[in-house]
């Protein structure tokens, strides 16, 4: 990527990484060969089909590496099945990108405490039972995502109109945490007023699309769409320009993703969206400097980034 394009904050990893360039091609433990397991929520998001292909990638540069991705498709019990598998095989290290917190706490504890180094991938399980967290920031996302509805719709003090915000999954501390960070400037203002009932749209263009559809028969009058990731939000701009009404509103989603999110705010559909970066290739090396003897951080925060109308064209895949 090109590290002159703009940041919403400042560098957000870690400090104890601040200036650290880990290179796929360094020797981390080197002589042993290591088998290391996924447990993958769904293979269906696109979100989810760039996670495992930058996982995939990295793992291909460590000859030692055999990656085990197991996909949940989209369930906390087959889920809660594979990481149990995981742990009956006595795998060397298992990273999981949970479904949801609370339903993935356990068995997270249970891995961690029969000695396997444990890395829990873009969202959160309860308590502290685990190796490292790794992701992105998603309150300063949804934070990025206010800021920019606020400015878009008037300023703040000055900002007007009706907001409809599509959930991902409730299950999943991402979703509240987006939404958090997105109320820290839209709730201030007394002009701007959320439209239509929360429901979880579980992260799923289609059920944007429903969802989006009913609000408009109620409330036609919405002059901005959020989606806590972009497939909802493109899911809402089609439903919205089903109903003729998508040249009144802006659309706004999270990922970034280049071949989705990226295009789709160069063509004009989304008006902006946020990088939320895959954890993958990261967790591979960070795994990998663990078992070499190296101290690693309890948490790896990765950076974040707006793309907007102006600069969409970098972030578009070549």
């Amino acid at each position: 990527m090109n590290r002159n394009r703009r940041l919403i904050t400042g560098a957000l990893v870690s400090a104890p990484f601040a200036g650290l360039v880990l290179r796929a091609g360094n020797a981390y433990a080197q002589g042993k060969k290591y088998r290391f397991g996924f447990s993958q929520v769904t293979t269906v998001e696109p979100w989810r089909v760039q996670f495992n292909k930058d996982m995939r990638a990295e793992a291909a540069k460590h000859p030692n590496v055999d990656l085990v991705i197991a996909d949940a498709a989209d369930r906390t019990d087959k889920q809660n099945a594979d990481m149990e598998n995981f742990i009956a095989q006595k795998m060397d290290v298992i990273f999981i990108s949970p479904k949801e917190s609370s339903g993935l706490t356990g068995v997270v504890e249970k891995a961690f405490k029969a000695g396997i180094p444990v890395f829990v991938l873009d969202r959160s399980v309860n308590g502290d039972a685990y190796t490292q967290f790794i992701g992105g920031d998603n309150v300063l996302i949804g934070k990025g995502a206010g800021e920019f509805i606020v400015k878009t719709l008037g300023g703040a003090g000055a900002a007007k109109g009706n907001i409809v915000e599509v959930w991902g999954g409730f299950g999943a501390q991402a979703s509240h945490d987006r939404h958090d960070g997105m109320m820290q400037s839209v709730g201030k203002e007394k002009g701007l007023k959320l439209v239509g009932q929360r429901v979880d749209c579980d992260w799923k263009q289609d059920k944007a699309y429903d969802y989006m559809k009913t609000v408009l028969r109620v409330n036609p009058d919405v002059s901005l769409v959020f989606g806590h990731n972009d497939p909802m939000a493109y899911g809402a701009y089609l439903a919205a320009k089903d109903a003729g009404l998508e040249k009144k509103m802006k659309f706004v989603g999270a990922d970034g993703l280049p071949n989705e999110g990226a295009v789709w705010v160069e063509h004009g559909i989304l008006t902006a969206t946020f990088v939320y970066p895959t954890p993958g290739a990261e967790g591979i090396r960070q795994a990998l400097k663990l078992l070499a003897g190296q101290k690693i951080e309890k948490k790896v925060i990765l950076p974040t980034q707006g793309i907007f109308l102006e600069n969409a064209k970098q972030f578009v895949a070549a």
